[in-house]
């Protein structure tokens, strides 16, 4: 299957406040967004994907001809594909806090001229998706699915709550309506190493010399950890030395899975900021739709969506069972909903990488819209 080609991150500034969930008015905000596919006449032919924790707007194809990265579904989106541009017009937008291109933490405060830091306001799930639809509204659509996993599935359930007028159907992956106190835990681990860390300055490394680079590096280790699962881990590490047959008898590192941790912290330096991670896993922890509205099932009430759900067999981060408290509620409340798990070795990350079963049940679920006379060919 073909790749959408070559892509380009457009910018859309919404200019007047808008008020967030805390009570603070908040702008004007830019959103860095993409586009692959055509805007049918009647614009309602839409899908919105919705990233991850340390995603961006990239999604799929290729900035230039010399580009060896592709967007972070590329093997979803695309002709053919689950999300299949033959038919769609798919949107993919960098989240408010980010720290690709959409106003986020590092962005420049108008009223400083200086990033904003910590002086950038504390933001929920509800506050990504009011951006979100300021994006969607600019676009013209009138209709649309939205579909992300992990963050970017409490996204589509927020999506499918408090925007059912727009939303036709909401696909969510490895997602939950709250993380556990776990998840919260880790989320803590991570933060606290980005606030002990010496160069964290309050926030305020922007045009320093030295960044907090090893509060964040470690913050992605543990992030990382929760991603994969003890099959995966020990299929590819197992207990095997890096680079030798006996332990070096010191700290340093002696294990392969000590060394990929290590990369994987140094890598995700290069391209994330350390307040976006604080202030988008802050949000992570605070999202709770039972909390918020009663009830799951008083939650999903007022929805008009249909719902696909999926969970993978491995996923310790966000397992099954709380897929399917999303899959009872709905239920429960009348609503369409069809649910999978998919058997997988690759833990929470598997919506990033099981991407042939993924297609097939995404591409179903689709078809039957299209039968049912509300969707397109």
């Amino acid at each position: 299957m073909s790749s959408v080609g070559i892509v380009e991150t457009k910018y859309f500034r919404i200019e007047q406040k808008i008020c967030l969930e805390s009570g603070v008015e908040f702008g004007p905000i830019e959103v860095a967004y993409e586009t692959y596919g055509t805007l049918n006449e009647e614009k309602d032919n839409a899908i919105l994907l919705l990233h991850a924790l340390t995603g961006d707007a990239h999604a799929a194809g290729f900035h230039c001809e010399q580009d060896k990265k592709s967007g972070w579904w590329d093997e979803m989106v695309g002709p053919d594909k689950a999300f299949d541009t033959n038919k769609y017009f798919v949107v993919s937008s960098n989240i408010l806090g980010g720290c690709s291109g959409t106003t986020g933490p590092c962005s420049i405060n108008p009223e400083t001229q200086k990033p904003f830091g910590l002086k950038f306001p504390v933001i929920t799930i509800e506050d990504t998706v009011k951006v979100q639809r300021k994006l969607i509204e600019h676009l013209g659509i009138k209709k649309m699915i939205v579909a992300g996993g992990s963050m970017g599935g409490m996204q589509a359930l927020e999506w499918a709550i408090s925007q059912s007028d727009i939303v036709d159907a909401a696909i969510v992956i490895a997602s939950t309506a709250r993380i556990t106190a776990q998840g919260i835990a880790f989320n803590a681990v991570g933060r606290n190493a980005i606030l002990s860390d010496p160069n964290f300055n309050n926030g305020d490394y922007y045009n320093s010399e030295s960044q907090p680079e090893k509060g964040l590096s470690i913050a992605r280790m543990v992030g990382h950890i929760t991603y994969l699962c003890e099959e995966s881990m020990h299929k590819k590490f197992g207990r095997k030395f890096q680079d030798k047959d006996s332990p070096n008898f010191d700290f340093n590192i002696d294990f392969q899975v000590e060394s990929y941790l290590a990369h994987q912290g140094r890598t995700f330096v290069d391209r994330f900021d350390a307040n976006s991670y604080l202030y988008i896993t802050k949000a992570v922890d605070y999202f709770d739709l039972a909390y918020k509205y009663g009830s799951l099932e008083a939650a999903f009430k007022k929805s008009k969506a249909r719902f696909l759900v999926m969970s993978f067999t491995s996923d310790w981060l966000f397992p099954t069972s709380q897929s399917k408290e999303i899959v009872q509620a709905l239920v429960k409340t009348g609503k369409d909903v069809s649910f999978f798990e998919i058997e997988s070795p690759c833990g929470h990350d598997a919506f990033l990488l099981e991407f042939q079963t993924q297609t097939k049940i995404i591409k179903s679920f689709l078809a039957k819209k299209v039968r049912n006379g509300c969707g397109h060919e």
